[in-house]
Parts: C-alpha cells; sequence; structure tokens
C-alpha cells in the first residue's frame, strides 16, 4: 500500500491517504491511449456496471460527477422553484450549497446534543412546501450512525410525496451487520434515493464518480439533468478494476478503521468528547472558542482539518498523520 506524499496532512477533505490499487492505476494507463474519444453521450455501461454489482436493474442506477453533481440533479428535480428541502446542520456541505444554487431553501435541523440527526424533529419540520428531506448515514461530520430500524420508522412518517434521500457516502466503512437494507426499503418505499460514491473507500475522489439507487421512475427523473459526455470514460473503467481488486480495498478500510479506532481512542484519553464513528474520519466535539484554540493548533502543525460550529472533523490518515494530530491536540490541553 502506498501513501501519497504531500506537505503537511491534508484531513479536511475525508479523503483516503493510499493512490489506486496498482491494478486500478494500470487499467487508468491503458486507457489513456483513448483518450482522443469521448465517452457515452449519456451514461449506460456504467450505470449498468453498478447495477450487475448490487444486483439490481440498470433502471434503478442513475450516476454522476461524484455524489455531489448526483445531489445537483436531485435537487434540481425535487428541490428548486423556491421548495424546502429538510436536512440536520451541520450536514455535507454540498446539501445547502447545491440546495441554494437549484433555488430551493434549506431547512436546517439541529442536531442531538450526542452528535446524532433528531429524526423526529426532521419529521416534524417537514410543510406542505417540503419536496426533499435528507438523512446522512453514517453522518458527515458527526460519523454517527442511524440505527436501520430508527430509519424505517422515520419513513413511515413522511408523506410519500416527498421524496427522501439517505446518503451512504460513507457506507463502506460500516460492518455489514450495522447496514440498512436499502432495497428491502427501497421495495418499501418508492419515494427513497440511496446516495453513494466512488471517492471515499474507493479512492477515486479525482475521477468524480457517485450514483443514486431508486425506483425506476424517480432515477428517470434525476437521469434527464444529466450534462451530455457528462461522465468520463475513465471513470467506468477506474470502477471496473475497483471492482476487480476488492480484496485490496476491503484490506485499506481495514487499515483505516484501525487508525480511525486510534485516533478516537487517542483524543478521549486527552478527556475530549468524540462520538463513535462509522467512517473515515472522527469528530472532535467541541465549543466555538475551544474549537478555534485547537484549529489554530493544528494548523500550526501544518494539518489541515475542518472546522464546525460544535466542534472539528479530523479525516483518517496515516499512522503519521494521527501522532501529529494527537501532538497537536496534546499541547492545547495540558
Amino acid at each position: 500500500m502506498t501513501t501519497l506524499v504531500s506537505a503537511g496532512h491534508r484531513l479536511q477533505l475525508n479523503e483516503i491517504p493510499f493512490g489506486p490499487p496498482p491494478s486500478v492505476r494500470d487499467a487508468l494507463s491503458r486507457a489513456l491511449a483513448s483518450a482522443n474519444r469521448y465517452p457515452e453521450f449519456l451514461p449506460q455501461r456504467l450505470p449498468r456496471l453498478i447495477a450487475q454489482r448490487l444486483g439490481c436493474g440498470p433502471e434503478r442506477i442513475v450516476v454522476g460527477a461524484g455524489a455531489t453533481g448526483v445531489i445537483m440533479h436531485i435537487v434540481q428535480e425535487f428541490g428548486s422553484g423556491g421548495a424546502e428541502v429538510v436536512m440536520a446542520t451541520p450536514t455535507f456541505d454540498g446539501f445547502p450549497i447545491l440546495t441554494t444554487m437549484a433555488g430551493g431553501r434549506p431547512v436546517p435541523v439541529p442536531l442531538t446534543g450526542t452528535g446524532r440527526q433528531d429524526l423526529t424533529a426532521l419529521a416534524a419540520a417537514v410543510t406542505e412546501r417540503t419536496r426533499l428531506v435528507v438523512v446522512c448515514s453514517p453522518h458527515n461530520p458527526t460519523g454517527t450512525l442511524v440505527p436501520p430500524a430508527e430509519f424505517e420508522a422515520f419513513l413511515q412518517d413522511i408523506p410519500a410525496s416527498i421524496t427522501v434521500v439517505l446518503d451512504e457516502a460513507y457506507v463502506d466503512f460500516v460492518a455489514e451487520a450495522d447496514r440498512a437494507d436499502i432495497f428491502a426499503l427501497l421495495d418499501k418505499r418508492p419515494n427513497l434515493l440511496v446516495l453513494r460514491t466512488f471517492s471515499k473507500a474507493y479512492g477515486l475522489a479525482a475521477l468524480r464518480v457517485g450514483y443514486a439507487i431508486g425506483d425506476a421512475e424517480l432515477i428517470d427523473r434525476v437521469a434527464r439533468w444529466q450534462l451530455p459526455f457528462g461522465m468520463t470514460a475513465l471513470a467506468e473503467v477506474a470502477v471496473r478494476a475497483c471492482y476487480e481488486a476488492e480484496a485490496e480495498i476491503q484490506a485499506r478500510i481495514a487499515v483505516l478503521a484501525e487508525h480511525r479506532d486510534r485516533l478516537t481512542t487517542g483524543l478521549r484519553e486527552l478527556g475530549l468528547c468524540v462520538p463513535d464513528s462509522y467512517a473515515n474520519f472522527s469528530y472532535l466535539t467541541l465549543p466555538a472558542a475551544d474549537a478555534e484554540v485547537v484549529a489554530t493548533a493544528l494548523a500550526g502543525a501544518d494539518i489541515h482539518v475542518k472546522t464546525y460550529p460544535t466542534g472539528i472533523r479530523i479525516t483518517v490518515g496515516d499512522r503519521s498523520a494521527t501522532d501529529a494530530v494527537l501532538a497537536a491536540v496534546r499541547s492545547t490541553v495540558q
């Protein structure tokens, strides 16, 4: 496993610290020989490839330029024209930013004191103007997980006329036993869209490959916003190669889980509050004033993190990154 070398520690964007596996790099290198050719006008092969992997029909898959690209299409279809989009706050920045860009109105719902999404409050925030509700599991930025039974109960409280997005960008870091059975949910709730990405566990952030799974009717409505020639041919090549390198991908996920647990434990041993994370980052829960002190110490050590009004999100890097984070944070609490 080769760690990318860069100045300082880039721990603000939840990238994994490993470059593509050798077999994936080789496949991409070979594909560059055809870089003079356009990709498909609208993507057909990539949705079929993902659908085959998931065991569903390709009509239930829509792809985009990363999860962000798919979110943009979703809010264009369901969140424009002043429509309300209910979401937690904080959450993945793409949801409020893209909702506003599409002409919608973000409706933020505060997290609970333990860094969890308040499903009861999210459901209560729905009005006659709501067209979209967003839930992230694992949640960004806290890493907390929505138990599948709680999410299923939550869906029963949302009118069938309102589309629900379950953002599973970090699901590959979640143990199989803790994951929701998304196809069972989709069969019961045709108003559900499940969002996933190859930017995180698969390490293809630069290639921008994301997708949504849903009922064919919803998927067709999202797909109509796709930009012609908008998905690169390299995306399809990389996804196929990653699927073929699954054993190495899973080994990397296991290593990152170990680093995450070490980071979380180390921060807690300093007397700090860190929720259990099911993603590739840890969330240091701090009042704004204390968070500023810690963020300043991290920046002074050339460690780049993401700050929020309620704390700091720290991406899991390699061992040296974890050592550097713990040393910098320790200097602020001693």
